[in-house]
C-alpha cells in the first residue's frame, strides 16, 4: 500500500502562491502515477493535475492550467503542486492521490482511477 500525506495548505489573499507538497510511503513512488485533485463544499472532486512517473505529458484541469505547476521529486518521494495567481474559486480541499500503473507515460483524469488517497488540505483564498 501507499500512504499520502499533504503539506502546504492555508489561506492566502487573492493573486498569492502557495505549494503544496504530498509525501509519499509504503510501495515504490516511482510506480506510481501521480495526481492532485479538489473539492470544495457542494461540488463534485474536480481533476486538478495530474502527472506520469516517467516519461508523457503533464496535464491540467482547464480551471488551473497556466496557473499551477505539477512536479515530482521520485528520489524524495514527494509531488508537488504550485499554486500561482490563487482566485477564490480555487477555495477548496486539495488531495493528493497515487495510482500504480505500469504505463510509465499515463496521466490518470478520474478520481476512480486512483488507488490511494490523502486526507486533503485546506486551501482558502481571500478576496
Amino acid at each position: 500500500q501507499v500512504q499520502l500525506v499533504e503539506s502546504g495548505g492555508g489561506l492566502v489573499q487573492a493573486g498569492g502562491s502557495l505549494r503544496l507538497s504530498c509525501a509519499a510511503s509504503g510501495r515504490t513512488f516511482s510506480r506510481h502515477a501521480m495526481g492532485w485533485f479538489r473539492q470544495a463544499p457542494g461540488k463534485e472532486r474536480e481533476f486538478v493535475a495530474g502527472i506520469p512517473w516517467g516519461g508523457g505529458s503533464i496535464v491540467y484541469g482547464d480551471s488551473v492550467k497556466g496557473r499551477f505547476i505539477i512536479s515530482r521529486d521520485n528520489a524524495k518521494n514527494t509531488v508537488y503542486l504550485q499554486m500561482n495567481s490563487l482566485k477564490p474559486e480555487d477555495t477548496a480541499v486539495y488531495y493528493c492521490a497515487a495510482a500504480e500503473t505500469i504505463n510509465s507515460g499515463v496521466v490518470l483524469r478520474r478520481s476512480y482511477e486512483y488507488n490511494y488517497w490523502g486526507q486533503g488540505t485546506q486551501v482558502t483564498v481571500s478576496s
